[in-house]
């Protein structure tokens, strides 16, 4: 019997003039988990191809097929004898003790000048190149990794979430170069709006399938909506064509005179083609349950510095945030987003000033830390009812666990098989079924597939209560935001416009090679004055006098000699900083491996040293994170104030 699939693109629309690379008939599983099977798409000279798929789905692992790091258990790669490949990974093993310069130099054939003038579109200067590694945070590895790229000049680049870590600015660069790139290249991301502005064609890995379609990730969705339109309607033709078949069968097959005409058309059913109409995947959907509610102030701070150790981040931070506001958090990579948003929430506390809350105002934190203090003997259903509100139904739990994908036996998974994804959610369902009328979300898109972040972006838009959040993802932070927060230079500001305006601007900025004591530049504003910069509800656009005055020359060398000493003293306390942590994560493992071997009755007292233990390597994590990211915003504001 034939058989075809309405749910694939025509094939003309899969093949390129000319494959770079091209699978066949591939197979792949781990244990009882099909990830694809007889699957196959090709990869032409210069295509920008979006690689998208749930969560688990394969993505990841389909790109290190490719790259030859994995086998297929059946099929075939078949590589162009002039394809030179690429290969961006989520975790790189880089001696980090290596200058960047030492690194490209081993990795790369390009010239090292014409790398230090890539490097400079992407941040790196020329100080950057001596400096080892490890005394870079994670968004600036990743620069340089997309450098060593370059420096390869490959023809086809895998890419596996090229935009982790990055500040807006550097996406935006990240973005640029892409879409300028003349070879091909084959990124995983689900960030929907990058993948919007660089890819020309996306291919779906989904249910065992692989499927390539022609078009960015807006085209793709219409055209898997249309597709699954027209298959329905082909199907239902189909089954009403059968059944009117089947009925002439039932009431004429046992008469002589029709009986060949029964039999005639009953093989016209085996003849007709059948049409696979696959399950739909399941889709999010996330009802949060209504917040307490409050008066209409919910918090006020006053004259509040926010920071660890001596030296603040943030200084003389005055915000009112009023119900049913909804702010987004902007800034660069270490400017403080994530100090602001702990020190609202009062897990890190204020060096100075005050926070007010209003009546009934309660808070909840997601941070990227949160998945780390679930309890591992918790199932997903315990761990979600545990921290829920008390006037939380258990229908209403089991209703947000399913809009998290926790349907079915899944609520019965115990913490510690979840993978780090499924982990987040997790965490992340706790802060929502607290019913807290304040949500303080840090990077709540992370680890989540595309359903699940739409899901999440419908539910906290039209979420009653207030909301605070940083995020990379710039379609989530458009919709939920009301408001834009921008943290830059030690102050937190209202940013006169939307979100589209600040990026616009950014994005302005970028593309014009913008000096960085320009005045009106997004990224520099000048603080208005503390009278003025009360409120997120009434902030004060500077006057066009007070913005054409911008900084003098004096005031920039001594922000300069300011940023020189501020990073010299944190270049010096690193080490220590280092070494503190490793000896505590070195005690921690060992009251881990201590509970493993001690009797249930002596277990109480290594129990409560191992969670002491644990929480302050946790802190020294955040410590040395909030460390490093002030490092990379200085070094960067650094090279950027010199003439």
């Amino acid at each position: 019997m034939a058989h075809f699939n309405l749910s694939k693109p025509p094939p003309e629309a899969m093949m390129p003039a000319m494959s770079l690379l091209q699978i066949n008939g591939a197979s792949k599983a781990y244990a009882h988990k099909v990830l694809f099977r007889d699957a196959g798409f090709a990869v032409g000279e210069g295509e920008h191809i979006g690689l998208i798929g749930p969560n688990g789905a394969g993505k990841t692992t389909l790109l290190k097929v490719l790259m030859g790091l994995e086998e297929l258990d059946a099929g075939e790669v078949i590589r162009s004898r002039s394809l030179r490949l690429g290969y961006l990974e989520q975790e790189a093993d880089w001696d980090t003790e290596e200058t960047i310069e030492a690194c490209l130099l081993r990795q790369c054939s390009m010239p090292l000048w014409d790398l230090k003038k890539h490097g400079r579109e992407l941040g790196l200067f020329e100080e950057h190149f001596s400096r080892p590694l490890k005394s870079f945070s994670g968004g600036y590895r990743m620069r340089v990794k997309l450098l060593s790229l370059i420096g390869k000049e490959a023809n086809l680049l895998l890419l596996d979430e090229p935009t982790n870590f990055l500040d807006l600015e550097t996406v935006l660069v990240v973005e640029r170069f892409l879409q300028g790139y003349d070879g091909a290249f084959l990124l995983i991301s689900h960030d929907r709006e990058f993948l919007r502005r660089v890819t020309d064609h996306t291919v779906e890995v989904e249910s065992g399938d692989i499927t390539k379609y022609p078009g960015n990730i807006d085209d793709y969705f219409e055209q898997k909506a249309l597709l699954r339109e027209q298959l329905e309607k082909a199907a239902a033709g189909q089954a009403a064509k059968r059944e009117q078949v089947m009925d002439f069968v039932r009431r004429f097959g046992a008469k002589a005179t029709k009986a060949r005409q029964a039999q005639s058309r009953l093989k016209s059913l085996d003849k007709m083609e059948r049409i696979e109409l696959k399950d739909v995947p399941v889709r999010a959907r996330i009802p949060i349950p209504a917040p307490i509610r409050t008066g209409k102030e919910v918090l006020r701070t006053e004259g509040l510095d926010c920071g660890y150790g001596a030296e603040p981040v943030l200084r003389d931070v005055r915000l009112v945030l009023n119900r049913g506001e909804h702010a987004g958090i902007v800034g660069l990579n270490g400017a403080g987003k994530s100090t602001l948003l702990k020190t609202l929430a009062e897990a890190l506390p204020a060096q100075k000033g005050s926070l007010q809350w209003g009546m009934n105002v309660s808070r909840a934190l997601f941070s990227q830390h949160s998945a780390e203090q679930l309890n591992a003997q918790d199932s997903v259903f315990e761990a979600l009812s545990n921290a829920a509100h008390p006037d939380v139904t258990r229908q209403e739990v089991l209703n947000l666990a399913g809009g998290l994908l926790f349907g079915g036996d899944n609520i019965e998974k115990k913490i510690r098989v979840l993978s780090g994804g499924e982990k987040a959610r997790v965490a992340l369902g706790q802060v929502l079924l607290s019913k807290s009328s304040l949500l303080l979300l840090d990077e709540p898109t992370n680890h989540l597939d595309f359903d699940t972040v739409e899901a999440l972006t419908h539910a906290l838009a039209s979420f009653d209560g207030t909301l605070v959040v940083v995020s990379h993802d710039r379609g989530f932070v458009r919709r939920v935001s009301s408001r834009i927060l921008e943290v830059n230079h030690g102050q937190v500001t209202l940013f006169p416009g939307s979100y589209d305006d600040y990026v616009w601007s950014l994005q302005k900025g970028v593309l014009a090679g913008r000096d960085p004591a320009a005045p009106g530049r997004p990224g520099n504003p000048a603080p208005p004055p503390a009278a003025s910069r009360g409120s997120a509800a009434a902030a004060v656009r500077p006057s066009g006098e007070e913005a054409a005055a911008g900084p003098s020359a004096a005031d920039l060398r001594q922000r300069l000699k300011e940023h020189d000493a501020e990073a010299r003293k944190l270049e010096k306390s690193l080490p220590g900083l280092e070494k503190k942590l490793a000896e505590k994560t070195a005690q921690r493992d060992e009251l881990n491996e201590r509970l493993t071997k001690t009797p249930a009755a002596e277990m109480g007292a290594v129990l409560k040293d191992f969670q002491e233990v644990s929480h302050r390597v946790e802190q020294l994590e955040d410590e040395l994170l909030t460390m490093m990211e002030r490092l990379e915003w200085l070094q960067q504001e650094r090279a950027r104030l010199r003439p």
